[in-house]
C-alpha cells in the first residue's frame, strides 16, 4: 500500500513539473508580446526565460524521480531531457536575438509540453 501511495505520489510530482513548465511557456509568450509592445517586457521575458529554464530543469528531475526507484519506463525521462535541450537551444537563440527561429521553436515547445501534460 505505501508503495502505491509513493508511486502515486511521484506522478503527480511529475504532473506539477510538467504543469509548471506549460504555465511557464505560456506566460513567455504573453511577455514576448509585451516585448514588442512595453518597455519593461523585455525585463519580463528575460526574467521569464530564468523561470521556464528552471521549470525544464524540475520537469527532468521530476521524471527521474518519477523512474529510477520504481523501475518504470525511462520514456518520461527522455522527452523531459529532450524537452530541457530545446528549452537550451530557445534561451542560445533568445540571447542571439534570432527571431526568426526562435518564435516557432517557442511555439513547438508549448505544443510538446501541452502534449506532454496531456499524456499525464
Amino acid at each position: 500500500m505505501a508503495t502505491q501511495a509513493t508511486a502515486q505520489r511521484r506522478f503527480s510530482f511529475l504532473q506539477i513539473a510538467i504543469t509548471l513548465q506549460t504555465l511557464t511557456i505560456l506566460l513567455q509568450a504573453v511577455s514576448a508580446g509585451l516585448l514588442l509592445t512595453s518597455p519593461y517586457g523585455e525585463t519580463l521575458h528575460s526574467a521569464g526565460a530564468r523561470v521556464m529554464y528552471g521549470a525544464s530543469v524540475l520537469y527532468v528531475l521530476a521524471a527521474v524521480l518519477a523512474w529510477k526507484p520504481g523501475g518504470g519506463s525511462p520514456r518520461p525521462v527522455w522527452h523531459a531531457s529532450g524537452f530541457l535541450v530545446l528549452a537550451s537551444v530557445q534561451v542560445a537563440l533568445g540571447i542571439a536575438h534570432i527571431p526568426l527561429v526562435h518564435l516557432p521553436l517557442g511555439v513547438l515547445m508549448f505544443g510538446l509540453s501541452v502534449l506532454a501534460l496531456a499524456r499525464r
